[in-house]
């Protein structure tokens, strides 16, 4: 071997990376210990960017076509190197290939429930999990927050880095869009979407990934959650305590149940130990007497007036649905003390509309 054979067998003359795995995110280019000619040939093929480092530090980034590295090519290497005149010399760099296709079907999910806070049901803890497609957008960003000093970095790694940074960042983005708990579990196609503004600029801003595609393929609720979704989907009326007494009737007399009849006959009932009460001197109409009506039965007053748990338990819904009714304006009720009581005739009008 001669001396020139020798000298070109050190030096690095073409630089390129000809592997088309799949899976491949980042690849660091073997020198094998060689230094890169001056006027070497580096090669980057299309969805691919190659980013130099020197000495730990990031240098040049390179996009798809043929470069002869040269000082006019790389002058932020030059910079780094310190050539005052443009190098003659051979010298060492990393160079890392970085795979810029769109990686798509990446599976994303809760190893552990997370926590969010919801205006109907409070704090709920909830199970999600879905796929997302996304490609490399900043390079050295990438490099840096992920994939490292990697010499080979691969999907699989990817995986198991990004998963618990896109839960927290799916998290964000649902304590931010302040989304439902009735929405996340019964909307899933529309709401990787809908988070999907949300969530790019944290991860492009963090990771240097863009995702393109996020979608929710399933959200889990405790079963009491899941049950109250369940049952005020179906009567399409959520919050709102007269239509939900409306649907109960309707939906009693549709099954042969008690359905109007048994809810009038719970009405009268309430009604019935109400005045059965007043007869034995348990209450009065007027609760600032200080004794019972000592009239005779025959003369005591009709009692017309329930508590909120009474009306509650009668409409079969929660005694804070009532007292949310009453400061809702819906229904009509006095408040005497700490207490609120509701009469018949302003339960009827409630009924009525």
């Amino acid at each position: 071997m001669g001396l020139m054979d020798y000298l070109k067998g050190q030096f690095l003359e073409i630089i390129q990376w000809t592997d088309d795995s799949r899976d491949t995110l980042s690849w660091r280019f073997p020198d094998e210990d060689k230094e890169i000619k001056r006027g070497a040939q580096l090669i980057v093929r299309e969805s691919q960017n190659v980013q130099f480092v020197y000495l730990g530090e990031f240098g040049d980034t390179f996009g798809p076509g043929k470069h002869t590295l040269v000082t006019e090519n790389i002058p932020v290497l030059s910079t780094l190197k310190g050539w005052k005149y443009g190098f003659e010399s051979p010298f060492k760099a990393d160079v890392y290939f970085v795979n810029t296709r769109l990686f798509t079907g990446n599976k994303w999910g809760t190893s552990n429930p997370i926590m969010m806070r919801d205006l109907d049901f409070g704090i709920v803890r909830v199970r999600a999990f879905g796929t997302f497609d996304f490609r490399i957008t900043d390079v050295k960003l990438f490099l840096k927050e992920v994939a490292g000093s990697d010499h080979h970095f691969r999907l699989d790694e990817f995986a198991d880095t990004m998963r618990s940074r896109i839960v927290s960042v799916f998290t964000d983005a649902l304590a931010t869009a302040k989304v439902p708990v009735l929405d996340l579990a019964t909307r899933y196609s529309e709401l990787g979407d809908a988070l999907l503004p949300l969530i790019n600029p944290a991860t492009q801003g963090k990771y240097g990934i863009e995702i393109t595609s996020f979608l929710l393929e399933n959200a889990s609720v405790p079963p009491e959650v899941e049950a109250a979704i369940d049952k005020r989907s179906s009567m399409g009326a959520i919050g709102n305590i007269n239509d939900y007494v409306k649907f109960q009737m309707a939906e009693g007399l549709a099954k042969g149940g008690p359905g109007v009849a048994g809810s009038a006959a719970e009405i009268a009932m309430g009604f019935g130990m109400a005045n059965s009460m007043m007869a034995q001197g348990a209450f009065t109409m007027n609760p600032t007497q200080a004794t019972p009506a000592a009239a005779a039965p025959s003369a005591a007053p009709v009692l017309d007036i329930l508590t909120p748990a009474q009306v509650a338990q009668t409409l079969g819904v929660t005694e804070g649905d009532v007292i949310a009714s009453i400061e809702a304006g819906d229904l009509k009720g006095k408040k005497i003390g700490s207490q609120y009581r509701i009469t018949k005739a302003a339960l009827d009008e409630f009924l009525a509309h």
